[in-house]
């Protein structure tokens, strides 16, 4: 059975002591399809799939009916319509939904100004100071899902709690479209009868570690000795496990989220095996990564690389840079090096990501010597560009074409940013900071 897809459903009807329950976790509906549904309102009813039709496209978002197929989010579409063969699949509205969801933000934020945005389609609240205007956590929670429903055609589920992981845990039973409050009080009753896969953190393969000591629900791990809990899963996971059995949760609502990493990752329609495209990619996702860095004004320290195989097999390989970087040049060089020995020998690859880690502000101290001088100003000119003309404006040659320009042997060093220009190949890296510092 899928998750959230209904079955267990539990809200809350009556009276309820939600004295000591000042955090809220609102989380929309099956927010993508029921965006589309607004406009497809023949569609209600049956089962429907946002998502990606083509080579590997996946499962965006699945409407209840068919989550009761056992459809989820992430899944690959293949695999979804063969779980739901009558499924209908929609491309996807994301200026809309990002429309929507700025829509059901301020309606959070005219409550009280305490909102933890999680994602586009759910947040955090801390209404602690929003009571005297608009009474108890539970009106609070009734009042948001009526305004949601009513400005923007939506709906959306609603967990109260003493803590913000319970309060996301009884959203999450409370859907579709319910409200569900758990007093500090029956913290622990509500928790230990639920299936070990509600405690954050447990994945398939702890879950699978847990489940061969015999433990299914959440009040199994709570009574399982503490140092037989570690030989299964370790000292660290073992305390943050036991707290949460115990509904304990000290983190606060916080207003505003530091990134603590960005990356960008592609599947392949089909699997590449010429290091050459390999390549190729790594150095597109890197100019992503580092042109997020400097929009955000941040350095990375360290540069991530995850590789997953036509096998499923998944690796991940991580660099420390001597001096933090935004420059794309910097991260790709990092990025491939940590490649070196993953591929070739017919090495078949679905997927590749690059994640820039250990981030901290622009601009922290200078550097005696600057080893990326050349390519931090040929990307920043780039940036303008862009800003000027749009994204794909310019690039790297390797982008453009297949053909490489290299000054070395190492694969991919040497490359010259370039641009095609009525048949002519120009170097922009003089050519665009000329351009832009003469204002052409």
């Amino acid at each position: 059975m899928s998750k959230q897809d209904g079955s267990s459903r539990q809200v809350t009807t009556g009276p309820v002591d939600d004295s000591a329950t000042p955090i809220l976790h609102v989380d929309m509906d099956a927010f993508f399809v029921s965006v589309e549904l607004l406009s497809r309102p023949e569609l209600r009813g049956k089962p429907v799939l946002v998502g990606g039709t083509a080579g590997r496209g996946v499962v965006s978002a699945a409407s209840y009916e068919a989550r009761r197929f056992g459809v989820n989010s992430a899944m690959p579409m293949s695999v979804a319509l063969r779980r739901c063969p009558n499924a209908i699949v929609l491309r996807g509205d994301y200026a809309s939904y990002a429309s929507y969801s700025k829509q059901v933000m301020q309606i959070f934020e005219s409550i009280t100004p305490r909102v933890e945005k999680l994602s586009i389609d759910e947040a955090f609240l801390d209404v602690s100071g929003a009571r005297r205007l608009h009474g108890s956590p539970a009106e609070i929670g009734w009042t948001i899902r009526e305004r949601v429903r009513a400005e923007t055609g939506l709906t959306c589920s609603v967990g109260i709690a003493a803590t913000k992981y319970v309060a996301k845990v009884a959203s999450g039973r409370a859907k579709p479209d319910g409200l569900l409050v758990v007093p500090a009080a029956d913290t622990i009753a509500f928790l230990h009868p639920l299936p070990i896969s509600a405690l954050w953190g447990v994945g398939k393969v702890t879950e699978e570690s847990l489940a061969r000591l015999g433990l299914r629900t959440i009040g199994d791990v709570a009574d399982m000795p503490a140092d037989a809990l570690e030989r299964a899963v370790g000292p660290a996971l073992t305390t943050r496990l036991r707290s949460l059995a115990a509904g304990e949760d000290p983190r606060r609502v916080v207003t505003g989220r530091e990134e603590k990493s960005i990356g960008h990752e592609s599947t392949f329609s089909h699997d590449l095996v010429e290091p050459d495209d390999i390549r190729r990619e790594l150095l597109r996702l890197s100019d992503d990564v580092a042109v997020r860095l400097r929009r955000a004004g941040l350095v990375a320290r360290t540069v991530s690389l995850k590789l997953r195989y036509g096998d499923f097999r998944t690796l991940t390989r991580s660099r420390t840079l001597a001096e933090p970087t935004d420059v794309g040049r910097r991260i790709y060089d990092e990025a491939a090096a940590a490649l070196a020995g993953l591929i070739g020998d017919g090495a078949r690859v679905r997927l590749i990501g690059v994640r820039a880690e250990q981030l901290r502000p622009a601009g922290g101290g200078a550097m005696l010597w600057d080893p990326d001088e050349d390519w931090r100003e040929a990307e920043r000119a780039v940036d303008e560009v862009t800003a000027r003309f749009g994204r794909g404006a310019v690039r790297p040659a390797a982008l453009v074409r297949a053909k490489r320009t290299t000054a070395s042997a190492g694969p991919g060093a040497g490359e010259s940013v370039e641009r095609e220009d009525d048949g002519r190949t120009v170097d922009v890296r003089s050519e665009v900071i000329r351009r832009l510092r003469d204002g052409d």
